[in-house]
Parts: C-alpha cells; structure tokens; sequence
C-alpha cells in the first residue's frame, strides 16, 4: 500500500459513526467511541528471528514517520504519547477508557492529532510489544482523551 492509501484509510475512520458494540470491521476492529485499523503488518513472522523482527519494526516506523508528516501537514505537529503510565495506572486498577487501553497493551509511543484542533483524535503507532505477534502499523480514531 502507499502512504496516500493509508491516508485514505484514515480518513475512512475519521468520517465513519462509532460502532454500537465492540467487534470485527473491514479494517480492524471498533467500538463506543473507537475505531482500530492495521495499516500495515509483518507477514508470517509470529516468533521469527530477532534479526527479521527488528527489519519489520525499522520498516514500519519509517512508514508510521512518513504518515506523520502527511498528517502533520495536515493538522499540525502532533504530539507524542507514551504508554507506560497506561500500564502502570491499569496496574493500580484503574479503568481505562478504549481504545487507549488497547494501544497502551500493543505500542510503546504514539503520535497524536486531534483533527481540526476539536474534532476526533487519531492516533498512530507501530505494535511491537508481544513477540508471539505480527509487527503491525496501527491507526486509532476516537471522540475519547488520551487518558
């Protein structure tokens, strides 16, 4: 796919109704208030070498860097989350909203815009973290704060 497809795919999410009820969708999967779609992903790495899982990794983040521009000529510079107080406030038990406790599961750090400055936000990332799992590009839309 081409940056401009990704693009698109954003901008899919962007315009489409929330789902009612969390589940499966064309290009990911959604929920109240969250849409969740792959990019991109490694193909059949699973538990593959160290050495391939790092090439898929660098890949992906170079794409996730050449989205961001596009999107930050978009809607201006976007601004970077990290994960880890996600996990360390899930460990005190407390509840975090989706999609932000997923990506917090899946990505280390994120870009984040908030379309128009008032509209939803959209996020993106590269999900590296489980290294039983395929490297995947990941773009988030949601009406909720990043926690």
């Amino acid at each position: 796919m081409t940056i401009d497809q990704h693009l698109a795919t954003i901008d899919l999410l962007c315009a489409r109704e929330f789902p009612a009820r969390r589940g499966e969708s064309d290009v990911g999967f959604g929920g109240p208030g969250f849409h969740i779609a792959a990019l991109a992903a490694s193909a059949g790495l699973g538990t593959g070498d160290g050495a391939e899982r790092e090439r898929w990794a660098e890949d992906l983040d170079a794409w996730k860097e050449a989205i961001a521009q596009r999107l930050d000529d978009r809607w201006g510079e976007g601004l970077r989350w990290w994960s880890l107080t996600v996990g360390v406030r899930k460990a005190r038990g407390e509840e975090i909203p989706e999609p932000w406790a997923t990506l917090g599961d899946l990505v280390d750090e994120m870009y984040l815009w908030q379309v128009d400055g008032t509209g939803p936000w959209v996020a993106l990332g590269v999900a590296e973290r489980d290294g039983a799992d395929e490297i995947r590009l990941l773009a988030a839309v949601t009406d909720r704060d990043p926690p």
